[in-house]
């Protein structure tokens, strides 16, 4: 493995982090835009549970696409696109005059953040097989601390934004988490066009094809080995179980509790 494909792998788990902490830095304040939006708690409660499924779904079905279309044409074109993507999406979240032009945003959301993926094939691609389980715990371990940053930060950023006039003067108090999220993606964009080689060879990518790359043929290829689908399960098991919390948490706590912004200064 050359020094420069090397180098390339902070990128690539710093790509990871900002990828969790831009999901996360807005979650304490989507659901309350969205009931901004539709005027009631209970009402916000049934669409953050849609935005958070129509989320989900993309991911489900974009992130075996992306997957095949790296094995296509490489690792560095799929993880740059996801990574612009990604920033001006959550630009257009930002600016979402009203409810349905948020939902479209956040589904486009799902669709070009889907490239997790593909930086895992990044990373086997330059790391020997025997260092590969320490390289993938340290990017479960850039996953994790992006997640728990990210909401943190969006707490803190929720607030600012009401201390920001041209942001009050428009009604965009809870955007400023939206527009954090947007310059974070956009900036990473940047630094990979400069510094994120190819890792993947020619002589080893294969022709794209939608039989293979869709959930179905993800299916069919889990199914070939029992090990594997258990802990698929098992991992769909967590999935399920942790992603109750992002979506009910926010509005429970400010119905149950009074909960609101962190208040500060």
């Amino acid at each position: 493995m050359s020094d420069k494909l090397r180098a390339a792998a902070p990128f690539i788990l710093v790509t990871v982090f900002l990828d969790m902490l831009s999901i996360g830095v807005i979650i304490p304040v989507l659901p309350r835009l969205i009931e901004d939006f539709v005027g009631s708690i209970s009402a916000a409660g049934l669409w953050t549970g849609i935005f958070g499924s129509a989320w989900g779904l993309a991911q489900f079905i974009f992130s075996p696409i992306q997957g095949g279309l790296s094995d296509s044409i490489g690792r560095r074109p799929v993880v740059l696109f996801s990574n612009f993507g990604t920033g001006v999406d959550f630009l257009f979240m930002a600016l979402a005059p009203g409810l349905w032009w948020l939902l479209v945003g956040r589904i486009v959301s799902g669709m070009t953040s889907a490239s997790i993926s593909t930086a895992y094939a990044y990373m086997s691609d330059v790391t020997p097989p025997e260092k590969r389980a320490s390289i993938f715990g340290m990017m479960g371990a850039a996953f994790g601390i992006g997640f728990v940053v990210g909401p943190s930060l969006g707490g803190v950023l929720g607030e600012f934004g009401t201390h920001v006039p041209f942001l009050v003067e428009h009604g965009w108090e809870d955007r400023l988490p939206f527009l954090f999220a947007a310059g974070l993606s956009l900036l990473n964009f940047v630094y990979g066009w400069f510094v994120l080689p190819e890792s993947l060879a020619k002589d080893k990518r294969k022709p794209f094809s939608f039989r293979t790359s869709n959930p179905l043929g993800a299916f069919k290829f889990l199914a070939k080995s029992a090990q594997v689908l258990r802990l698929s399960v098992m991992y769909l098991l967590m999935m399920f179980a942790q992603s109750v919390f992002p979506t009910t948490t926010v509005l429970f706590c400010a119905y149950r509790f009074g909960w609101g912004r962190l208040k500060w200064g």
